[in-house]
């Protein structure tokens, strides 16, 4: 069973930055995409940047310079980082990855981990 942990959230004022890691169980080399999500209280869940395969990356709107996702692939590790965080980043940030098996595409889900910006 693939295991995603997630960890680095926590309360910061605005205009802080975090860096949330994403341990896989598995090589991310095997996965088609990594992400991270987030979903604030009340709202659904939402993308907030996506690692493909191929070495793209792509980012919501809200987000775009401020945050950025990469991999280190020695660690099995995917980052956010977060600058000038404001208190709409608040939520429960959840990693994501996609990972082919045959003909399928498995999904998979951390725990989650809260990041809380105060104003």
């Amino acid at each position: 069973q693939v295991q995603l942990v997630e960890s680095g959230g926590g309360l910061v004022q605005a205009g802080g930055s975090l860096r949330l890691s994403c341990v896989a169980s598995e090589s991310i080399f095997r996965f088609s995409t990594m992400g991270w999500y987030r979903q604030a209280p009340g709202k659904q869940r939402e993308l907030v940047a996506l690692s493909i395969s191929s070495g793209s990356t792509t980012y919501a709107e809200s987000v775009k310079g401020r945050f950025t996702i990469s991999r280190d692939n020695a660690k099995n590790t995917v980052y956010l980082q977060m600058n000038s965080l404001k208190p709409e980043d608040t939520g429960v940030y959840y990693c994501n990855g996609r990972l082919r098996v045959g003909v399928s595409m498995n999904e998979y889900w951390g725990q989650g981990t809260q990041v809380t910006v105060s104003s």
